[in-house]
């Protein structure tokens, strides 16, 4: 029992609280002084260093997915380079906004100050290529070749070169096996401007300022696939910069693998057959001018004839997609959009538009048929045709005597074509049509798919255009104006045209449809469009949507996406009609036939060959021409712009081509072992189990013909010639030239 008084022991319990109280009272004072340093005395410092913390994200590039043609070759896929990229957000910190880092920049990398200072300014309208259209704030490509010492001593004189770095990194690759280029097929890159990341920001695949996109080409149509998802770490930062944190880390996700149905060995020699013939045209003379032929440019389509699907397409002039990797210089940007180059960017394939030519016969033998003339009736082919005081000739004025359709398709009268359209004409109402006029030369030219797009799977493709009573109408609504502004009934030509075409230039004319029904006057085509047309005459007449990507594969091989064929529609005519044109058009090589000397020795009863030549007049340039071919595996069209006749300039190519698919020598002997591609490839690349795709080696192609067999007897095989007795053309010409 305690001694201590209770008094006593009150007293310490009340002294214990109070000292409780002050020490409660001193923390309480303590925290209230503190918390008026920071939020009232140090409170704007504190908070704007508080605004400086954040989150910041580092990007990491998706793998973009590779492109294989359809056994799996690499057309375009990805290397590791170094690059050296800018930083201008760093360099514009610098009192000199950078010059002095790029000035020495420029003297490692041995190129000169100015082309590194024009690679990282952002590109606007006042300024011209080279220029950065990507982000600013992230980094900007200056080269993509550094060599490993270059590298080594921009990293070991970092104090010198603030804002740059040199880094390995996956870059875009064109492969060019066995040469093929494949450039306008494939397009290019470059980089997301910020607009293109404001609208797709709710989209379904928004963009990360460090991607790269397609820009033209399949490149382009299937960027989305290609393209992959890039990974993207975020950081919990300080104002100063230091990590504080990893808040959240998306991994990257390559793109898949789209694998086309070109194949790599077929566009190599479509590619150099086309070149070469453009080349050996240049040296010959147009007989009607004395000039030279430019033979400016070309294109040529090697398509599947039962789906449409591209197995080679060629454009003339071409380039090296290789050009845009890592960003392009001002010189070649220039000769790749410069009138004196011709303009190669163009995929003249698609957005190549002429005249037809004698070509578009299958097309007015067609209208001429739905217009109620039977394809084996007897037609009159004259050596010319009168409209009042104008003659429109056949072909070096050769006449034929009565002949059906499918012989006029044979010696490509023109003279048959003419009666035929203008009589349609006339029986429509002529300048004042009937209200249920047929117009079966137009509509008929529409039903091949003939002014409308196709719808493959490249960008940009053209129209073309069937000049029928609504475009003439059309025409003279956006043109009157200035028409009758300069017209002058009695000027000079010019004038007194203008004139004309003021008061009357929405009328089809008798004229119009005569020049029409040889595909002349101011109708045009695409070589893609004519490839569709005469492939559904190979297949029965199903016009398909042409196509070049074949199937999507996941980067893990795992999943595989095949893209089908489309169905687009019929042709407007029966299959006896179809029959028809296929044994007039199987005539044309046959002896006698306009493309005759172009096919001899040709096994044709092993592999059936049909065949038009065409010769296209166009204002103001020299002859354009077409050669239209199929078997039933390929159809094969050419053009050669400034190149003269269809036969004399795309047909040796052609045949050269037909030659290295099926394996064939000069004398038609086929060794199926030098075969590329005697019929369609169907199955898909084989896929490893580790998910990559076995690729095949290309070859360069080898334009040197096999040696033919000996012949029996030790005689040389005779060719069969044209009527007249020696190789040439046999054909016809428009109302003002040659027209083969």
């Amino acid at each position: 029992m305690s001694n201590i008084p209770e008094t006593g022991r009150t007293q310490r319990v009340q002294i214990r609280l109070i000292v409780i109280q002050v020490l409660v009272f001193s923390l309480l004072l303590t925290l209230g002084g503190r918390l008026w340093y920071l939020q009232i005395r140090n409170g704007d410092e504190y908070t704007a260093e508080a605004a400086g913390n954040g989150v910041q994200q580092v990007v990491q590039p998706a793998v973009r997915g590779s492109i294989l043609d359809a056994r799996g070759v690499p057309l375009a896929d990805n290397e590791t380079r170094l690059v050296v990229s800018a930083s201008r957000t760093e360099l514009l910190k610098m009192k000199d906004d950078g010059v002095g880092v790029l000035t020495r920049l420029a003297d490692v990398l041995d190129m000169k100050a100015k082309d590194v200072q024009d690679k990282v300014r952002l590109c606007d309208s006042k300024t011209p290529q080279p220029c950065w259209n990507g982000s600013p704030y992230q980094p900007i490509p200056v080269t993509d070749e550094a060599t490993t010492q270059q590298a080594l001593q921009i990293r070991e004189r970092a104090e010198d070169f603030p804002g740059i770095t040199a880094e390995p990194t996956a870059v875009r690759r064109y492969a060019a096996p066995g040469k093929a280029r494949t450039a306008q097929v494939l397009g290019y890159l470059s980089p997301v401007t910020d607009d293109e990341i404001q609208k797709a920001q709710d989209g379904p695949s928004p963009y990360l300022r460090s991607d790269q996109v397609g820009r033209s080409g399949i490149e382009r149509t299937y960027d989305k696939e290609l393209r992959g998802k890039a990974g993207v770490t975020r950081y919990e930062v300080d104002n100063l910069g230091r990590v504080m944190g990893e808040a959240e880390n998306d991994p990257a996700v390559a793109g898949s693998t789209l694998v086309t149905s070109l194949d790599a060995r077929v566009q190599a020699v479509a590619e150099h057959e086309l070149a070469a013939a453009m080349k050996l045209v240049r040296g010959e003379t147009d007989k009607i001018t004395g000039r030279k032929y430019e033979a400016d440019s070309g294109a040529v389509v090697v398509m599947e004839s039962k789906t449409g699907r591209i197995v080679s397409m060629a454009s003339q002039p071409d380039y090296d997609p290789n050009a845009w990797v890592g960003g392009i210089s001002g010189k070649e940007y220039a000769k790749l959009t410069s009138k004196k180059s011709n303009y190669p960017l163009l995929n003249r394939g698609i957005q190549g538009q002429a005249p037809a030519g004698s070509i578009f016969k299958v097309v007015s033998a067609s209208a001429a048929v739905r217009g109620g003339h039977a394809f084996n009736d007897l037609y009159e082919c004259s050596s010319s045709y009168s409209l009042g005081n104008q003659t429109f000739a056949n072909f070096e004025s050769q006449g034929h005597g009565p002949i059906t359709l499918g012989d006029a398709l044979k010696y490509s009268c023109n003279t048959v074509f003419y009666r035929l359209g203008h009589e349609e004409w006339a029986k429509d109402g002529g300048i004042k049509p009937k209200k249920n006029a047929k117009d079966w030369f137009y509509r008929t030219a529409r039903d091949f798919g003939l002014g409308a797009e196709t719808g493959i799977d490249l960008p940009n493709e053209v129209k073309g255009r069937i000049p029928d009573r609504q475009w003439k109408q059309d025409f003279w609504e956006a043109n009157k104006g200035a028409w009758c502004k300069e017209g002058k009934k009695g000027g000079t030509y010019v004038q007194q045209i203008a004139y004309e075409s003021c008061l009357e230039g929405n009328q089809l004319k008798a004229y119009d449809s005569i020049n029409y029904s040889i595909g002349q006057g101011d109708v045009l085509v695409t070589p893609i469009q004519m490839a569709t047309a005469y492939a559904a005459i190979s297949n029965g007449g199903t016009l398909h949507e042409p196509t070049v990507g074949k199937a999507v594969i996941s980067p893990d091989g795992k999943s595989v996406q095949e893209i089908e064929p489309k169905v687009s529609g019929k042709l407007p005519v029966n299959a006896q009609t179809i029959k028809d044109l296929d044994k007039g058009l199987r005539s044309v090589v046959e002896p006698g036939g306009t493309a005759a000397w172009r096919f001899g020795g040709w096994p044709q009863d092993k592999i059936p060959m049909r065949a038009k030549t065409g010769t296209a007049q166009v204002y103001g340039k020299q002859t354009t021409g077409w050669f239209a071919t199929y078997t039933d595996d390929y159809t094969i069209i050419m053009t050669i712009s400034q190149g003269g006749t269809g036969s004399g300039s795309a047909g040796p190519a052609v045949r050269k081509i037909y030659d290295a698919l099926y394996g064939l020598d000069a004398e038609g002997n086929q060794d199926k072992k030098r075969a590329l591609l005697p019929k369609p490839q169907k199955a898909l690349p084989k896929i490893q189990p580790d998910g990559s795709i076995y690729a095949p080696k290309v070859k360069p192609y080898d334009p040197t013909p096999p040696e033919p067999e000996e012949q029996p007897g030790g005689q040389e095989p005779q060719l069969p010639l044209p009527p007249g007795g020696q190789p040439g053309l046999t054909g016809s010409p428009a109302s003002t030239g040659r027209q083969p």
